[in-house]
C-alpha cells in the first residue's frame, strides 16, 4: 500500500473515562491512530484493554471524553445528531459476534431492513440485498430464515447487511467468535476480499489465528497502544 495513501480515519489524543461509583476508569488513555483507506487492521489486547471502546467510537457509537476522531477528514465531534446518524448508515458497515438476526425473517428481508429504514432509503432494497446475499455466497439461501442456516451463513447474512448501504468502513467486533475453525477461515476470506476490494475493515479479535489474516496489527493494554505492526506485503 502507498505510503502517502490519505487516513480514512484519524484519532488524535482519544481518551474516554467512564465515572464508577466514586472512581474514574480509563477506558483509553490519549490514543493517536491513523487508519489507510482500504487495509485491514486487528485490534487484539485483554478484557478492558481499550479496544472495544475504540471500536465504539469509532462507530460514532460513543462519544470520547476528550480528543478528536475524524472520517474522511470529518470531526464527529462537529456533526449533529442527524449527521451521525447518516455516517453510521452511509459509510460503516457493523458486523458482531451474535448475529443479530431476525429469526422469523428470510435472509433476504434481514438485509433489506436497514435500506428501508434509512433516512435515505435506496430506490430498490430488494435487488441491492439480493445483490449483497449473491456477493457472500447465499444467492440460493435468499429465502431461508437464520434457524434454517448454519452459523457460518447466519454471519455471511450479517454481513450483507452491513455491505447493504455501500459503506466504506466496515467494522467487525470478535466476528468468528461464535464459529467453528473452518467456518472462520471462510468467514476471514471473504473480510480479506472486502478489503482488498477497498472496504476499510477494522476488526476486534482475541484469537491469533484471526488476527494474522489482517495487515496491521495493533495490540492495547491498559487504554494505550502497546504495539502497532505491519506485516510486509
Amino acid at each position: 500500500m502507498p505510503a502517502a495513501a490519505a487516513p480514512i480515519i484519524t484519532c488524535r489524543d482519544l481518551t474516554k473515562v467512564y465515572r464508577m461509583g466514586t472512581q474514574d476508569v480509563f477506558a483509553l488513555r490519549g490514543v493517536d491512530l491513523d487508519f489507510i483507506e482500504g487495509e485491514m487492521t486487528a485490534i487484539m489486547g485483554p478484557s478492558g484493554s481499550g479496544k472495544s471502546t475504540l471500536m465504539n467510537l469509532i462507530g460514532a457509537l460513543d462519544v470520547p471524553t476528550s480528543g478528536e476522531l475524524t472520517i474522511r477528514g470529518r470531526p464527529l465531534s462537529k456533526l449533529t445528531r442527524d449527521e451521525l446518524a447518516d455516517l453510521r448508515n452511509e459509510t460503516i458497515g457493523f458486523v458482531f459476534q451474535q448475529f443479530n438476526l431476525l429469526h422469523r425473517a428470510s435472509a433476504l428481508t434481514n438485509v433489506k431492513l436497514p435500506l428501508l429504514y434509512s433516512r435515505k432509503p435506496i430506490a430498490d432494497a430488494t435487488a441491492r440485498a439480493r445483490e449483497c446475499l449473491e456477493m457472500v455466497g447465499l444467492g440460493d439461501r435468499m429465502d431461508h430464515r437464520p434457524m434454517q442456516l448454519s452459523g457460518g451463513q447466519q454471519q455471511r447474512v450479517a454481513i450483507a447487511r452491513a455491505l447493504a448501504g455501500r459503506p466504506s468502513i466496515l467494522l467487525a467486533d470478535e466476528p468468528t467468535g461464535a464459529l467453528d475453525t473452518k467456518t472462520s477461515e471462510e468467514i476471514m476470506d471473504l473480510l480479506t476480499g472486502l478489503s482488498s476490494e477497498g472496504i476499510t475493515v477494522i476488526l476486534v479479535t482475541h484469537e491469533p489465528e484471526v488476527a494474522a489474516y489482517a495487515t496491521r496489527q495493533i495490540h492495547f493494554r491498559d487504554g494505550q497502544v502497546e504495539r502497532d505492526e505491519r506485516r510486509s506485503t
